[in-house]
């Protein structure tokens, strides 16, 4: 019978059984139905029956077998999201410009609080080292109480950092600023893990990647770069202005970050009412109180494939850290003076890889070749690498503003590749989960990596410091081509799953 040439109302007439059948052989003059026979359906209502107010017909009631199987688990895509993933965007932006503010302008700020290099460093290596302890704290509390409650923190201690760094404006007051500096590093606990979930939760199959390739392309797209050696320029002659400078900074970062958190509040719930794809509508039909942080982390860890990821996802992302934290020591190595510049490459470094990210993602949707992508953009960013390393002595600031573009574009543009390739692989384990352990390997290895290479390039220069991450990423390369490739998530996307059914 051809689609739409017959529909029958499912509803229990007076005569029939409760599963909607009709009795056989019933010749009562109340029955709906006068004749069933093998042949042709004549049917005759009662006129009672037409006097009955029916409900409309839903719209699966009409569709093939096989599109009601389709259907069966409803998504829907909300404007909202847009909204969401802005204000989460933007606060991760101004959070990530507090990491890097202080390292991009090294040798103003050693001035202007007359402390060593590796003092300033550490307010740059203090992000990574409180993400390690509170990592497991903040999943836990995302995974419990909401995306909401996790982005109302980030957004909130980010501004209270900002605020705090107002009252370190003072030549003696280094302690200060390190505190509010320590705040920030809390509030970046509540924010790196979020874009998987934001993305999973609000966005569709075929967007997902994109999303998540925005939210975090943010974290690196760090106008840290550029603003505060235009914002703080070198007055070395004059403290009080450098102090000045210093304070409007620290004003304006403040003064942002209290509107975004105004706009958290207002913006961003922890889902829609309709989950947006038919992954998250499965996970959804889950009971809430089965679930067990503790055995979630623990089949993460007995995931051959993402421990493989966990380690060469913290290798390259350890490395961009570094290579972020020491940018302005190794360009004034070579170029005295030339803050400025060093600021201006360390933004091509991240507009590159603006772009990277975002072709990344693209691809990623449309292809769902997470491996090969993974391995492809890996190779390039060892190679650019290893083109940057040995051209930073060329005193041609040209080329190391184009090798810096080349080095930005494929490391940042594995950053959401990491992020989805982990979910694909550890699906239906949650979202935050994963990417949580995912960052947490990144800070150990960036912590190590920023040490180890800044002693190196203090005592031996650049170079050494670049050949012994080189030397680490060619390791990552190895520990990419042997992980397993099982995209669990896009499986259930793709198949007809019926609401209810168990998810293994």
């Amino acid at each position: 019978m051809v689609a739409g040439e017959f529909l029958l109302e499912q509803h229990i007439l007076p005569d029939s059984t409760p599963d909607g059948g009709v009795t056989e052989g019933n010749t009562d003059e109340d029955s709906g139905y006068k004749e069933l026979s093998n042949g042709p359906v004549h049917i005759t209502l009662d006129p009672r029956a037409l006097e009955r107010e029916l409900p409309p017909p839903d719209e699966k009631e009409a569709m093939l077998p096989g599109e009601r199987n389709n259907e069966a688990l409803e998504t829907r895509l909300y404007w909202r999201r847009f909204a969401v993933l802005a204000v989460f965007s933007l606060y991760s932006l101004v959070n990530a410009f507090q990491w890097i503010q202080y390292s991009i302008i090294t040798n103003i700020f050693m001035d202007y609080y007359n402390v060593s290099s590796i003092a300033i460093d550490w307010l740059s290596v203090v992000y990574m080292v409180a993400y390690v302890p509170l990592i497991f704290p903040a999943t836990w509390l995302l995974d419990k109480k909401g995306l909401r409650m996790t982005a109302l923190l980030g957004a909130g201690l980010n501004a209270l950092g900002a605020w705090v760094k107002c009252a370190s404006v003072g030549p003696g007051l280094f302690w200060v600023t390190m505190t509010a500096q320590i705040l920030c590093s809390v509030a970046q606990v509540f924010i790196l893990g979020l874009p998987s979930r934001i993305a999973s939760v609000w966005f569709g199959p075929r967007e997902v990647s994109t999303a998540c390739a925005t939210a975090v392309l943010v974290e690196p797209h760090r106008i840290g770069f550029l603003l505060p050696p235009v914002l703080v320029p070198n007055t070395a002659d004059d403290k009080d202005l450098m102090g000045h400078n210093i304070s409007i900074m620290f004003y304006g970062t403040a003064g942002v970050s209290t509107l975004l958190f105004l706009l958290t509040i207002f913006v961003i719930k922890d889902r829609p009412p309709l989950p947006p794809s038919k992954a998250q509508a499965v996970l959804s039909t889950g009971p809430a109180e089965d679930y067990s942080y503790k055995k979630s982390i623990i089949n993460l860890f007995k995931n051959k494939p993402f421990i493989l990821l966990l380690i060469s996802y913290g290798i390259m992302t350890g490395s961009f850290y570094s290579v972020s934290t020491l940018l302005n020591q190794m360009i004034i190595s070579h170029y005295p003076g030339e803050e400025l510049n060093t600021g201006r490459i360390g933004l091509t470094l991240v507009v590159a890889g603006m772009f990277g990210s975002i072709l990344c993602g693209i691809w990623l949707d449309r292809t769902k070749t997470y491996k090969l992508t993974t391995l492809i953009v890996y190779v390039l960013s060892f190679i650019g690498m290893v083109v940057f390393t040995f051209t930073l002595n060329l005193e041609n600031l040209l080329v190391i503003f184009f090798t810096a573009g080349v080095l930005g574009f494929f490391m940042t543009g594995y950053l959401p590749i990491g992020f989805e390739f982990g979910v694909e692989i550890t699906y239906p384990e949650s979202e935050g989960t994963s990417s949580g352990l995912l960052n947490a390997f990144a800070q150990v290895f960036g912590i190590i990596f920023t040490l180890i290479q800044g002693q190196l390039t203090t005592d031996y220069g650049p170079l050494s410091g670049n050949i012994f991450l080189c030397a680490w990423i060619l390791l990552g390369i190895v520990l990419t081509a042997l992980i397993k490739s099982d995209l669990k998530r896009h499986g259930v996307n793709v198949s007809n799953i019926n609401k209810g059914q168990a998810v293994s």
